[in-house]
């Protein structure tokens, strides 16, 4: 991302989740945001509707593996069957690997297919370590022009997410970042 514009790009991982995904859709028409959501397999076929809701208000899909898996857990046949079978009913070239890491064979060839999208700023708003009003500080000091801002669409990070996104998206307008999608 180009790090002297002043823009960010909003994401989130994990979902699509019936409850939390729609209000994060909510929250993002109210201020005219659109973000890329990193979607696990398993929830898309889950809650189709709720995918669909995602595709149909322009926002970006992104794969995030099927069973929201870790690279260096399996093998890299493995970890790419798994990645292929997310993308069946996805669709997309973006991917980005839970926990943020894979093995480099799995990287190298993912790249093929992909583009690999990591992040700089991860707001730990899933963590249980981590309060509401620490997850917004979070956002308030690590965000800096270009940064990929991370946050959870899941039943882990509700209470947390609740908070701090419309916080985090008033104060980032009020800093002068743009939101831009990937």
């Amino acid at each position: 991302m180009d790090p002297t514009e002043k823009a960010v790009y909003l994401t989130f991982d994990d979902g699509p989740i019936p409850g939390i995904t729609p209000w994060v859709l909510d929250v993002l028409d109210r201020s005219g945001i659109k973000a890329t959501f990193f979607m696990v397999g398993d929830n898309v076929c889950k809650y189709p509707d709720t995918f669909r809701m995602v595709v149909e208000r322009g926002h970006r899909i992104g794969n995030h593996t099927f069973n929201h898996i870790r690279g260096f857990g399996f093998s890299t046949r493995s970890y790419l069957e798994n990645t292929d079978k997310a993308n069946e009913t996805m669709k997309t070239d973006l991917f980005r690997p839970p926990h943020g890491r894979m093995r480099w064979g799995q990287y190298h060839l993912l790249r093929k297919h992909y583009k690999i999208v990591m992040w700089d700023l991860v707001t730990r708003d899933y963590s249980k370590r981590v309060n509401k009003e620490q997850v917004f500080e979070i956002v308030k000091k690590y965000t800096r022009n270009g940064s990929i801002i991370t946050f959870h669409d899941s039943l882990k990070a509700e209470k947390n997410i609740k908070y701090a996104l419309p916080r985090s998206i008033e104060w980032l307008k009020e800093q002068g970042y743009a939101f831009k999608l990937l």
